[in-house]
């Protein structure tokens, strides 16, 4: 629940490659299949060719990450031949996290790696140029985040991490050219630290009992009220940043209001004025000047992206940015301001970056995020607007496969996690590969998924099992009174939390579906709450009161009546349960207690593990044997098209636990 923009692309994956090459691998090159035709499952699950291009401060380079190997390192290009890609990572173990930044001295890369998906995020700076490589944080056990850049300390940035206190993270200052650090702030109460672009620790904020964030501000050695969040306004506000005089401070703000609004606060006065709103959807992000600080668009998402210009001048980008098709992403600007990198996400092809240079007006193409998409007969995605039973709107994406008209087709609900995120429109791996088998895919912004005003977040509390699955088990009903869905050949698959509602639908409504599929998802919420990181213990206050509280017996009564361990009695469908057996966040308990219980029941369950992943895939080779289990079962259970399982467990660390007998062609790959 972060408070802070911290001017992520997002929740990147990890470290490593190295080879002799210089280019990604020519995936556009391959023949592939006519539309509607199957396509090689391995094709939707490939590391990108490009992703997060960057422009470095001076406006002269680019800096991207790009597969070797299946592995994600970090290359760097000059700006006017961007073909001209050179190699400066040579990691070969995980990818290079998705999220890195240019130091401004214009030569180093602050980035992060991970092992086996243990969330211990480690920095790094790289010496474009000589190669040198520095750490910046300590190498194990640690986890560091990126906290604030400026032009006023070229050679610096400003790191937290937890090698003092696994709970709390404190705030030092680095140099990324000697890898010397210098601790700023020992931190012993505060989940988050806010500083301004001068390195000064302006702000912070301590989560209280009743799941509120109280916001302190720095005076002196000492610490004063600065405000209060109240629990219900949490995903909808953060602090972006202040100006460059420290005079003012940028945040997104969801107080007196429901859907969350840029706003400009005088550090002075506290007046607050507002900048950006939208009359439809949360603002959810500010791009901003890197050497005023002061926000130029502002971000809203309803069905599809919608970008708010601040000032004259933005409007000018927005409309010069608008000439390419696809939803519009900003990543960086130059210093100067000058050159803009910007991304577009498509739902029916390659994602693609592009340099906009504000001087000439001139919007130039630099790379295809996956040029094989443009070849692979994509299906588009649909928004679709879902009326719950109790009459709130759901903000739901459906792909369909290439059927004939009027056939009912087998739905896969997909099921996103948090659960206080959102599904989006664009391109989905997990859309696109099963609409190419035959299925249709409905993802649903259930309520608690955020973007659309706190009230459709605080709709969520208590929810968890509840009204939440019921706004679920209503877009499948749905889609079968359109005449999309076959009633009898439904399945729910999810991810973490949206595992967790994939097991409450085997429990709680198992006649509506006749298969589920779990990745890394809680199935129980008292166990899963005892074993939290030591990270996330700062912020227990929120989740005991929007879930229940395991302090107290009617708490612990309610945890367990929300709790699919309880109820197997219910379950009869096949299910399919994936494992990370580093996972930090939903251990491997919570999947090893439901598949004992159900084998004990005789339920058909199918257990799969993976002994170096976490919460979530990070490495290329799990992802492709995942995805063909997974096609294996669904085309059994729901009659999709199947492609055998072949090769596709090379290089993988795939275990199955039990219940190979249960998906075709399973057993007979592992004798291989």
């Amino acid at each position: 629940m972060p408070l802070r923009s911290d001017r992520r692309t997002f929740l990147g994956s990890v470290a490593a490659l190295g080879a002799a090459i210089s280019l990604p691998r020519p995936v556009a090159a391959q023949a592939l299949p006519a539309a509607g035709e199957l396509v090689p499952r391995r094709l939707y699950f490939l590391e990108p060719d490009y992703s997060n291009v960057r422009v470095s401060p001076d406006g002269s380079q680019l800096a991207y990450l790009a597969p070797v190997r299946g592995v994600r390192n970090l290359f760097v290009a000059p700006v006017g031949e961007p073909r001209k890609g050179r190699q400066v990572t040579h990691v070969t173990d995980r990818n290079i996290g998705g999220y890195y930044q240019w130091a401004h001295t214009g030569r180093h890369i602050v980035f992060f790696q991970e092992r086996d998906g243990d969330e211990n995020w480690r920095a790094s700076s790289i010496d474009v140029e000589s190669g040198t490589l520095k750490l910046l944080t300590p190498e194990r056990g640690v986890r560091s985040h990126f906290q604030e850049e400026s032009h006023l300390f070229p050679e610096e940035v400003l790191l937290r991490h937890n090698g003092r206190d696994r709970t709390w993270l404190d705030l030092y200052r680095v140099n990324v050219v000697t890898g010397a650090s210098t601790l700023v702030y020992e931190n012993h109460s505060f989940s988050w630290l806010i500083t301004d672009s001068s390195f000064r620790l302006r702000l912070g904020a301590r989560y209280a009992a009743d799941g509120s964030l109280e916001i302190d501000e720095r005076r002196g050695d000492g610490w004063v009220p600065f405000t209060t969040v109240p629990i219900g306004d949490l995903d909808g506000t953060r602090l972006i940043d202040f100006s460059a005089d420290g005079g003012t401070l940028y945040m997104i703000d969801t107080r007196s209001r429901d859907k969350a609004a840029l706003v400009a606060v005088d550090m002075a006065s506290r007046a607050a004025k507002v900048l950006a709103a939208d009359d439809e959807a949360d603002i959810v992000r500010a791009e901003l000047d890197r050497r005023t600080r002061r926000p130029l668009v502002a971000l809203a998402v309803k069905g599809r992206r919608r970008w708010h210009a601040i000032d004259a001048d933005a409007r000018t980008d927005l409309k010069r940015l608008a000439a390419r098709s696809g939803d519009l992403d900003f990543i960086n600007r130059s210093l100067d301001g000058r050159r803009i990198s910007v991304a577009y996400e498509r739902d029916t092809g390659s994602g693609e970056f592009a340099l906009l240079d504000r001087a000439s007006g001139r919007v130039a193409p630099l790379y295809k995020a996956h040029a094989a998409r443009d070849r692979m007969g994509l299906r588009p995605m649909q928004t679709v607007a879902i009326r719950a039973r109790d009459g709130l709107e759901l903000n739901s994406y459906l792909t369909l496969p290439k059927e004939p008209s009027g056939t009912r087709l087998p739905l896969v609900l997909a099921i996103h996690g948090g659960p206080y995120w959102r599904d989006s429109w664009g391109f989905s791996s997990t859309h696109q590969f099963l609409a190419n088998r035959g299925y249709a895919v409905l993802s649903v912004n259930f309520r608690g998924s955020t973007g659309f005003g706190k009230a459709f977040v605080t709709a969520a509390d208590k929810e968890w099992g509840g009204r939440m699955h019921d706004d679920l088990i209503d877009a499948v009903g749905w889609a079968v009174a359109r005449g999309i869905a076959d009633p009898k050949r439904v399945c729910a698959y999810g991810a973490s939390y949206g595992g967790y509602s994939a097991l409450v639908a085997a429990t709680k409504t198992p006649e509506v579906f006749a298969c589920i599929v779990d990745l890394f998802g809680i199935s129980n919420l008292l166990t899963f709450m005892a074993t939290i990181p030591p990270y996330w213990k700062p912020w227990f206050s929120v989740w005991k009161n929007r879930l229940g509280d395991p302090d107290t017996e009617e708490g612990r009564a309610f945890l367990r009546s929300r709790s699919p361990l309880f109820h197997l009695e219910n379950a009869t469908r096949p299910i399919l349960i994936v494992q990370g057996m580093q996972d930090v966040r939903v251990v491997a308990a919570e999947s090893e207690q439901v598949v004992a219980a159900l084998e004990r029941k005789g339920t058909p369950v199918t257990y799969v593990t993976f002994a170096d992943e976490g919460h979530g895939f990070a490495r290329e080779p799990n992802r492709l044997a995942f995805s063909a289990i997974v096609e294996g079962f669904l085309a059994k259970h729901l009659g999709g098209r199947c492609q055998p399982i072949g090769d596709d467990f090379a290089g993988s660390s795939v275990r199955v636990q039990t219940g190979a007998s249960l998906v075709p062609g399973l057993a007979e790959s592992l004798k291989t």
